[in-house]
């Protein structure tokens, strides 16, 4: 493409994300339906080659890592077929807090205490405004390090869902810290609370008390690891047309906030990368009265659909080619599904498109 001087932009790929050997987690998200899994995926495959264990975690409750892979993919980690050293797994945080509300009833023995910690655990939730997603977002990350893997990459759910999640660990941490600096007085309510709903005011309180001591440990480690660059960076995919443009452009602001490291956009469904729609739309004029109408027809559409994704692309690289690795990855005239075609196309993450090839 003539309109971009790539010259002293950064290397349009992803390959200082597998040279980066620091990184334990990256983070993959955009809006619905830009290829977020097909890139997480490739993503995997390319660290695979580098690192001694890659797990692909599916934080999206729509789960697709199954249907990228062509095999199933559970809530444990499961080999990829193809790999010995590529797992992945699908987490769906509803279960993971009726697993938590489990544990922490039958923590206590007393009946009577495992029915009112029930209880009060939903009143809590109500209460305190995302307190039940922070504890299974905790239990997730628990579960994560606790894994033996080098790196791991998270398919996150469409961009205001991810946004929810990674503000977790920034906004508990503050809720946490008020919930203990009122303890004496939170205890007091659990155990008016407890009496209430028939429980041991003792053992709930003692077992609720722990659970957010051992959730607060957690997040203050996640928080931390989320704000270091050298472990973790979240890769923004979008596709060149205006609303998901405009989703990356508030997904960067918002991870800035975080103090999240972002400094990789993969731009999906990119018609003709190497080549300028002017190019293309001049061989048309040439060559117009020698097609078919139908043919006109659909090269008079698809140069329209170039020009605007031009026109968005531009626009990317006026707003972040500076400071980002931007990678265009092409439309491909089939799905990128199955090991082999993830295999083929996550060789483009890395070995970007030559601009100045259709020059």
């Amino acid at each position: 493409m003539d309109t971009f001087d790539d010259l002293n932009l950064p290397d349009p790929s992803l390959k200082n994300i597998i040279d980066q050997k620091t990184l334990q987690w990256v983070f993959v998200g955009g809006k619905g339906g830009v290829g977020k899994t097909t890139t997480s995926c490739c993503l995997g495959i390319q660290l695979a080659l580098t690192r001694n264990k890659v797990l692909l975690v599916s934080t999206d409750p729509a789960h697709n890592l199954s249907d990228a892979f062509s095999q199933k993919i559970g809530r444990e980690p499961t080999a990829i077929q193809g790999f010995d050293n590529l797992c992945a797994m699908e987490i769906d945080a509803n279960d993971d807090m009726d697993k938590l509300q489990n544990e922490l009833a039958n923590a206590t023995t007393d009946e009577d205490a495992a029915s009112g910690f029930n209880a009060l655990l939903s009143e809590l939730s109500s209460s305190i405004p995302g307190i039940d997603e922070a504890m299974s977002f905790a239990e997730l990350m628990k579960q994560v390090q606790s894994l033996d893997y080098d790196v791991v990459v998270f398919d996150t759910a469409p961009t205001g869902h991810t946004l929810r999640l990674l503000s977790f660990p920034t906004i508990l941490e503050k809720a946490f810290k008020k919930i203990f600096e009122l303890k004496d007085k939170f205890g007091g309510l659990i155990g008016q609370t407890a009496a209430i709903f028939g429980g041991n005011a003792a053992a709930i309180q003692d077992t609720l008390t722990s659970k957010l001591e051992e959730t607060r440990a957690i997040i203050q480690k996640v928080n931390t690891a989320f704000q270091d660059p050298n472990v973790t960076t979240f890769v923004c995919v979008c596709i060149p047309e205006f609303l998901s443009i405009y989703e990356t452009e508030r997904l960067v602001q918002e991870l800035s906030k975080f103090g999240i490291d972002a400094h990789n956009i993969v731009v999906n469904q990119v018609l003709f990368p190497e080549k300028d729609a002017e190019e293309m739309a001049d061989w048309y004029g040439k060559n117009k009265d020698l097609l078919p109408k139908e043919a006109q027809s659909i090269c008079s559409k698809m140069l329209a659909r170039k020009r605007m994704q031009d026109k968005y692309i531009g626009q990317c690289f006026d707003l972040y080619g500076d400071d980002f690795h931007v990678v265009l990855m092409p439309l491909l005239d089939h799905e990128v599904r199955g090991v082999e075609k993830l295999k083929d196309f996550s060789k483009l993450l890395v070995e970007p498109v030559d601009l100045e090839e259709g020059a």
